[in-house]
Order: C-alpha cells, then structure tokens, then sequence
C-alpha cells in the first residue's frame, strides 16, 4: 500500500445520493493506517487547482452519515472540462500535497480526467493511485449497467409523469413533459414507470436514441388525442432530427450555448414551449401545457431510491478497497447479477473514459414511441421501495341513469 493522503473531490451535476458516495470514500479510507489524512476538494478540479481543501479527518462520523443522507455535492461541483494542461496542473498540487490516493466521483469527463492525471502520475514516477466512483443521472457510462444517481432522478421521473397524468386526465388536453439526457433516453424513458392503467399517459416517449422528425410527432399526437381525448408525452431535451441538429435548434430563432460550447438543453423551457406552439399551430388544440424539468430530478429530497443510496455508498467503499488492495488505477463500475443484485468490478480507465452509453435497441419499440417490458424490467427494481399507487374511481360501473338528458 501507497503511504500518503486521500483526496476526494466531485464533478458535473449534483445527484440525490453522490454525498454517500463521498462518505463511503471518507469513513473507508479513514480505517487505512497508512492514511495519514483524508481531504476533500471544495468544487471539483477548480478547487484543487486553487488548493481550496476541507480536513475530513476531522469531521465527525455523525454528520458525515448526516450529509450522505442529503441531495447534491456537499463538497461542491464545477463544470469545468480539464484538457492536458489544466491535468498537469491538478497533478502538480496532488504531488505537492503528497496526495497517494485521489478518488473523483462524476461522469464521462471526470473519468477522462481522471484518466489523464493517472497517466501524468505514471510519467513523472510518482506514487499515485487514481480512481474514478460514477455518478450521472443520465445513465449513460459504459461498462455499467447502471450509474448511482439514475434511480433517484427517475423515480423523480416516473412520480412526476404520473401526476402529471392525473392531472391531465381531469382536465384533458395535451401534456408535454421535457426530461434531461442529451445523448441517452433513460431518463426519459423512465416516465413509462408511472403507468398503472392502459390508457395512463405517458402516451408518447420521445428519446435520442431515434431520429425525431416533426411532422410524424403532430401526426402521433393527433392520433392520440383523437383516441384518447388527451395526450401526455415525455420528451428527451436532446431530441434531434436526421442530421443530428438538436431539435430546439432547428424551432428556436436563437439558442444559448454552455462553456463548453454545447447547446444548452437544460434550465431553458425552450424546447416545451417550442413544441406546444407547434402543436397548437398544427392540431387547434387550444389546451396544451408544457413543463421542463430541469435540475429538479437531480437533487430532489424526498424521492430517492433506497437501492440508489446503498449503492452509491457501496461503489465509494469499494474505490476505496480497490485503491488499497488492488494496486491499480480505474473506474468502479456497476454489474447486475441474479435478478436484482450488484458486484462492483474495477475497469481500466481507458474502458470508460470519455465514452457514452445509450439505451439498447430492445429497450425501445419498433415504433420509437414507447419503451419495451424488458425497460421495465429493468428500471424496476433499481426505484427502490415504496413507489406511491393510484387508484380511480369505478366510473362505467356506477354512472346514474340521465332524466333530463336522454341520449
């Protein structure tokens, strides 16, 4: 084993259950004797670039199962995308911190930077273990079958689209819902959860991994509220048209980009908005609402899934085993076994780095509409205990006969 400290540092967006992970890290690396101090970085990369670091050695065992019971980054996150140079320069202050063991916990580009510092260490010969802990509600790391963060934000999802139902239901009309996920429809996906009866919306899925195109989304829309009445359709924010031009691109007259020069999908209602106006325009609907989600599943307290808490506190305990017995550098990856348990498999960090997953074809329907059981299958046992039910009352059977309004 490596003799030194222990950084810990988190990435990208906030999730409900990423604090658990960082405490798993923490009380773990603490029971190491040749852990001479465990420290976290405040925001990220930016923060260990600025030397901006907590002693957790020092917090109490008590409030650190206090914090990872709470949603989003303790610690604090960035989005920045560190390229060579800014690697270089976070390999600088780790050495110069005699740092032995450095865990990140995020997403497709905090693996790669995870990566990239584990090759500087390797070229200076210098010491250092690097381990990547996966965190993203977009569910779109390779090498896993899923990632701590997803299962909350779509039981966020499933929970929201089903009130959303009931609520279109009783005042019918059409519903669009827009859920995050730029390249991966999980989340989206996630909406079919809170069906219960077989007209339950949502009616339509609408999600990356197929090409979007206009005039047959109007036309699906018209068929379903002819149908049924009302419609309820849940959107992906990176829904795109033949030539992989974001959809939100092609409606909207100007659009705003992120710093790292991506349009930007989320905390805008842009998308929403731009497809009830066509919807109105198209179909003379005239009741027709639009929501966009935004950062509300990422964080949001009281719906998380208990599956989801365990397992983000068992991948940052087993980065931590990995790291001290394991002797090498990767990413702790997910993989489902039986019909719902998990083992944690270090993969290299070239396996995951950089990369994206999107949601197999046999999750998807023909139609590109809708999800398949085997989705359901899936998604299901990762929502955790206790998902709320519906129930409607029994209309056909107990409808009075009309005096005044014979038919």
């Amino acid at each position: 084993m490596l003799h030194g400290k222990v950084l810990v540092a988190q990435g990208g967006g906030p999730t409900a259950v990423i604090n658990q992970s960082v405490a798993g890290a923490v009380l773990e690396s603490r029971k190491f004797r040749n852990v001479d101090l465990v420290y976290g970085a405040l925001h990220g990369v930016r923060g260990i670039v600025d030397e901006t670091f907590l002693d957790l050695t020092r917090e109490t065992t008590h409030n650190l199962e206090m914090v990872a019971q709470t949603p989003a980054s303790a610690l604090g996150s960035t989005r920045d995308k560190p390229d060579l140079k800014y690697c270089q320069e976070i390999f600088k202050v780790l050495q110069a911190h005699g740092v032995a063991y450095f865990f990140y916990i995020g997403g497709n580009d905090s693996s790669d930077t995870v990566r990239i510092v584990s090759e500087e260490a390797c070229r200076a010969g210098y010491p250092l273990r690097c381990v990547h802990i996966p965190k993203t509600i977009d569910n779109d790391l390779v090498e896993n079958d899923h990632t701590p963060g997803f299962p909350s934000a779509a039981r966020f999802v499933a929970q929201a689209f089903m009130g959303a139902n009931l609520d279109n239901r009783a005042l019918p009309g059409v519903y669009v819902g827009v859920v995050m996920g730029r390249h991966a429809g999980f989340l989206t996906a996630a909406a079919a959860l809170g069906k219960k009866f077989p007209d339950d919306g949502p009616h339509l899925i609408y999600m990356p991994e197929r090409v979007f195109d206009l005039d047959r989304f109007t036309a699906e829309v018209k068929e379903t509220y002819d149908r049924y009445g009302r419609c309820v359709i849940a959107v992906s924010e990176g829904i795109h048209d033949a030539d992989g031009v974001p959809i939100v691109v092609k409606l909207a007259q100007a659009v705003e980009r992120d710093a790292h020069g991506n349009v930007q999908l989320s905390g805008t209602g842009a998308l929403a908005d731009l497809l009830c106006d066509e919807i109105k325009a198209r179909l003379k609907i005239k009741r027709v609402r639009g929501d966009t989600f935004g950062y509300l599943q990422r964080s949001f307290v009281g719906c998380v899934s208990d599956v989801d808490q365990r397992e983000a506190r068992e991948v940052g305990e087993k980065a931590v085993q990995y790291a001290m017995w394991g002797g090498q550098d990767g990413s702790v990856t997910i993989q489902r076994t039986g019909f719902y348990s998990v083992d944690y498999v270090l993969k290299p960090l070239q396996a995951v780095a950089g990369k994206t997953r999107i949601m197999p074809d046999d999750f998807i329907t023909p139609a590109g509409t809708d999800v398949t059981d085997a989705f359901r299958m899936y998604l299901r046992p990762l929502l955790g205990s206790g998902l709320p039910d519906v129930n409607r009352l029994r209309i056909s059977s107990n409808t009075v006969a009309k005096i005044l309004h014979r038919d």
